[in-house]
């Protein structure tokens, strides 16, 4: 059984967003049971009634009102949420706060700016004002190459608010990268900046921007925001940010911006996959879906309010950078950096949390883990009074990243795994702060959707390991692919698995406590002796040694069978020596089973990561098996690869 870890007071309890909701679903005549499980059910079975109370407990503005919430909800894909709505995004989001900041940006240099909620408003409208001056128009589409700064958020909430589409990635992406993307989508305007920050280094972008330009034949206007003072602008058709749209207002203070109101499922975000297995899919997301799920997991599982302050460590390449932005439609404050989160030190987020007062922290799992093996213990640096809430995501959190954070983060707070994904926008499974926290366990599935997990006959296992699926619609699932009019590629890559249900491609289980564990991505999921293995548990075992850093765990062709290779790479001065080599080996048999025993364990310099952070294990595989990965752009150190392709020891027994 999973240690129990953290449980709620009777007090947070009670004072709760979700304890508030079940009252005013329990007002309204419905699901009035405080047991979780009870909700959730009441949730899936009955979604119009579910989605009409998070619409109104949320308080979503529309210019319309839909009288039918679901129809066609047999369909899947196919279902219609809110037919008739109209409404806009950034209406919603920028209804959320009137006084204090709305956005706080950092840079790794120390660099602090803010923008309160008028500031916010009147920048809004003085972006959307010049877009559709340039000649963009609903449906048009806006793109940003842009780092994690206040800028990025107006440039997209005035997107938004004339009904164009916005798509964004981070500046660290390199031409091609960026060309793979955004020359599937035909951008009217393409936001950039001059460079950025990261690692102590600047990386100049002004050479990069002026051969993307050139390259995207769509292109009306480049608008570039000037981080480095060092460096000037590109001359070439480029406008300065100050100066996009100032002739036309010398009064900023009398700007407000005015909303388009628009369908329900008007396409707001595209977003992209990884492009680590072929050109990049261009994702969309609806404006009405993507609004109400995520004040649904804001409010009701973060448990956010106006007022409190967020901060996620994400790039703008990566969903949890949209995530987050839409938690404005809260009231919330956000708190943004962009740069290294070990510049100057391994302490850099935690000096914001402590200065900016931070109530929930977002990371990912390789930060948590990277932290403590660095030594931190922010329990005894750090005030942390007002963090009440760690989220974690990017990849499993092991047993150990729990423990250290209760040890040695801090004691009292929710700990929240979460997991979902670009292709949803949003979550499937995530926290709650009104049920415990088990070790190793994601808390619960999210309200609405309605999952399992499926064995490899198509059959609801628990306590098991298979596939995690979706068998009914959910809001923010996507409006399709672009440039894909016949749905073609949007039903290959969720619905080709099982008719009508969505095969999200995580490998997973249900647990006793109605919670989810995570083992690894199905298409990394290794089989040796036709056993199905998550990497997740190896990687577990392996870098709780001190001397691994990090670790890769991929399946290598072999023979009839397929054998376990295990890359780590380890701290300066210490050695794959025999010695370290048994006793990894050892720890991997004893806690999980012999066939997780690696048939090679073999040092590496790096590992190849894509830009949000997550291991490329298909790449990896791809190339031990000498095969050559469909593309390499989406990763951010893809010569890496190098150092695995014809190594000797992958030869022998």
């Amino acid at each position: 059984m999973p240690s129990l870890i953290w449980s709620p007071s009777p007090e947070r309890i009670a004072a709760s967003r979700l304890s508030e909701y079940g009252a005013f679903v329990a007002a309204q005549g419905g699901q009035a049971s405080d047991d979780y499980k009870d909700l959730h059910a009441w949730s899936v079975e009955n979604p119009a009634a579910f989605w009409q109370s998070v619409w109104d407990f949320t308080n979503i503005r529309s210019s319309v009102r839909a009288e039918t919430v679901l129809k066609d909800g047999h369909r899947f894909p196919g279902a219609q949420w809110f037919p008739g709505a109209r409404l806009n995004y950034a209406e919603n989001l920028l209804a959320g706060g009137e006084s204090g900041p709305a956005i706080i940006g950092y840079l790794e240099t120390g660099a602090r700016s803010e923008l309160s909620w008028p500031e916010l408003k009147q920048g809004v409208a003085r972006i959307a004002e010049a877009l559709t001056a340039s000649g963009v128009e609903p449906g048009d589409r806006v793109a940003g190459m842009m780092p994690n700064v206040p800028e990025t958020l107006v440039a997209m909430l005035a997107t938004a608010s004339i009904g164009a589409v916005w798509s964004s990635c981070s500046p660290d992406f390199g031409v091609n990268g960026v060309l793979d993307r955004f020359g599937q989508i035909d951008p009217k305007v393409l936001f950039v900046c001059d460079g950025y920050h990261y690692g102590g280094k600047v990386f100049d972008c002004t050479a990069k921007v002026e051969q993307i330009a050139e390259r995207l034949d769509s292109l009306l206007a480049v608008v570039s925001i000037q981080l480095l003072e060092e460096i000037p602008l590109p001359k070439k058709g480029v406008t300065p940010w100050m100066a996009f749209g100032a002739e036309e207002h010398q009064d900023a203070a009398a700007l407000k911006p005015a909303y388009r109101q628009l369908p329900f499922d008007h396409p707001l975000f595209i977003m992209y996959s990884s492009g680590t297995t072929g050109a990049p899919k261009c994702i969309v997301h609806g404006a009405g879906g993507t609004l109400i799920q995520h004040l649904k997991e804001h409010q009701l599982h973060v448990g956010l309010r106006p007022g409190d302050r967020l901060f996620y460590a994400t790039t703008c390449g990566w969903m949890m950078w949209n995530w987050m932005a839409s938690a404005l439609a809260s009231g919330v404050t956000l708190v943004l950096y962009d740069g290294s989160p070990f510049h100057p030190g391994p302490e850099t987020f935690f000096n914001m949390v402590d200065q900016e007062q931070i109530k929930v922290l977002g990371v990912g799992a390789k930060y948590i883990s990277s932290i403590e093996k660095a030594g931190l213990k922010p329990s005894q640096s750090h005030n942390l009074s007002a963090l009440r809430t760690i989220l974690s995501t990017g990849s499993p959190l092991s047993h150990e990243g729990f423990q250290y954070v209760y040890r040695d983060v801090k004691a009292d707070l929710c700990l929240s795994s979460i997991s979902g994904g670009t292709d949803i926008i949003s979550c499937f499974v995530l926290g709650n702060e009104c049920l415990p926290v088990y070790e190793g366990e994601i808390q619960c599935m999210g309200l609405g959707m309605s999952m399992a997990i499926w064995d490899e006959d198509g059959q609801p296992v628990s306590e098991v390991r298979g596939e995690l699926v979706c068998d009914r619609p959910f809001p923010s699932a996507p409006i399709g692919f672009w440039n894909d009019p016949e749905g073609e590629r949007y039903h290959s890559s969720y619905f080709a698995t099982y008719l009508g249900v969505w095969a999200h491609g995580d490998y997973a289980e249900l647990t006793a406590q109605r919670g989810m564990i995570i083992h690894g991505r199905s298409d990394a999921v290794l089989n040796p002796g036709g056993v199905r293995i998550g990497t997740a548990e190896i990687y577990r075992q392996v870098e709780s040694f001190d001397e691994v850093v990090e670790a890769v765990c991929v399946g290598q062709d072999w023979g009839d069978d397929t054998r376990v290779i295990l890359f780590v790479i380890l701290r300066e001065g210490e050695a794959l020596n025999e010695a370290l080599t048994h006793r990894i080996r050892q720890k991997i048999r004893d806690e999980t089973t012999p066939r997780h025993v690696p048939a090679q364990m073999l040092a590496v310099t790096d590992i190849p990561r894509t830009r949000s952070g997550k291991i490329a294990e298909v790449a990896v595989r791809d190339v031990i098996n000498g095969k050559t990965p469909k593309s390499t752009e989406g990763l951010s150190n893809p010569e890496s690869l190098d150092e695995y392709r014809d190594m000797p020891a992958l030869k022998s027994a």
